[in-house]
C-alpha cells in the first residue's frame, strides 16, 4: 500500500458506551464537545464546525472492557493552542473531574483523564512544528511532568467557557496491540502510515506527512492480548481523512477496530462536479 498522502489526518472516532444520556452530559458539559445530530442510541458530536469529530453509540447491556485486552488506549483532542488546553483543565477543575496525567512530551503538552465508562482521553496541544526536534531519523518524545500551574495561568486560558475552541480537531489515536511488528505491518504495509518513533519501550508511533504521531501502537496490555468481547465498552473504529486514496475499510483483527480512509470533503465534493 501507498504511503498515506501528507495531509492525511484522523476525523471521527467511534465509541461503545453502555448510558448515552450519561456520556453525553460528560462529553458536551465537562469537555465542551455540541451534539450535532442524535438518533435513538447514537449521537454525533463535534467542536462548532459540521465535521463530528466523536461518535458515540450505547449498547444495552454493554460491559467494561476486561483488563489485559486489546483496544483503546485513549483518543486524543488536539485544541489548536496552549490557551485553550488551559481553558480545558480550568474547566475540568472546576466540574471536579480528576485528571489521569499530564506530560511534557516535547512536542506537545497533554492531560489525560477518563470518560465515565472508563475510556482513555487525552487533551493536548502541539508545539509549534519548527521546534520539534529529530534524532536518527526518528522525532524526539518524552514523558516529562507538566506544570499545571503554568498551564492553567496561560494568558487567554481564564477567559469564560464556551465549550471546545473552534479548530479543535482529533490528534491521534492510541491502541493496545498483541504484537508490534503484526501491527506495524498492518497500520504502515496495509493503511499507509509511517513510523516515526520506536525508542519507547513497548511502543511504536506511526504518521503521515512528518507528524509526529497519529497513532500510536503499545503491548503495555500483555503481549498476545486479545481483543475485548464484541459487547465491551470502547472504540469501534476510526476514519482517516486523507485526499486522493478511495473510501476503503480495514479491520484490525487483533484490535477488533475498524479503520476507515476516505477523500477528504473537498476532494469528494470536486468528485462530484
Amino acid at each position: 500500500m501507498p504511503p498515506l498522502p501528507a495531509d492525511a489526518r484522523i476525523g471521527e472516532v467511534s465509541l461503545t458506551v453502555s448510558d448515552l444520556d450519561r456520556s453525553l452530559a460528560f462529553y458536551t458539559d465537562v469537555l465542551g464537545f455540541q451534539v450535532i445530530v442524535r438518533a435513538g442510541n447514537d449521537a454525533s458530536l463535534g467542536a462548532g464546525g459540521p465535521s463530528p469529530l466523536v461518535r458515540l453509540t450505547a449498547r444495552e447491556g454493554a460491559v467494561p472492557r476486561p483488563r489485559r485486552t486489546s483496544g483503546l488506549y485513549h483518543f486524543a483532542i488536539l485544541v489548536p493552542d496552549r490557551a485553550a488546553l488551559g481553558r480545558s483543565l480550568r474547566r475540568l477543575a472546576e466540574r471536579q473531574w480528576p485528571l489521569t496525567g499530564a506530560s511534557d512530551h516535547l512536542v506537545s503538552e497533554a492531560l489525560y483523564l477518563d470518560d465515565p465508562d472508563g475510556l482513555g482521553i487525552e487533551i493536548y496541544r502541539d508545539r509549534p512544528r519548527e521546534t520539534w526536534q529529530h534524532e536518527g531519523g526518528e522525532v524526539l518524545m518524552a514523558t516529562a511532568p507538566l506544570d499545571l500551574n503554568d498551564v492553567g495561568a496561560e494568558p487567554g486560558a481564564d477567559l469564560p467557557w464556551t465549550g471546545l475552541a473552534a479548530g479543535t480537531v482529533i490528534g491521534h489515536v492510541h491502541l493496545h496491540v498483541p504484537d508490534l511488528a503484526r501491527a506495524e505491518a498492518f497500520y504502515c504495509d496495509g493503511v499507509g502510515f509511517s513510523p516515526m518513533l520506536r525508542r519507547y519501550p513497548g511502543a511504536l508511533f506511526v504518521a503521515a506527512g512528518g507528524y509526529h504521531h497519529h497513532l500510536g501502537l503499545n503491548v503495555w496490555a500483555g503481549l498476545g492480548a486479545p481483543p475485548p468481547p464484541v459487547n465491551a465498552v470502547g472504540l469501534q473504529g476510526f476514519t482517516i481523512e486523507a485526499s486522493g486514496p478511495p473510501r476503503r475499510d480495514e479491520l484490525d483483527e487483533a484490535t477488533g477496530v475498524t479503520v476507515t480512509v476516505r477523500a477528504s470533503l473537498g476532494d469528494a465534493a470536486a468528485a462530484d462536479e
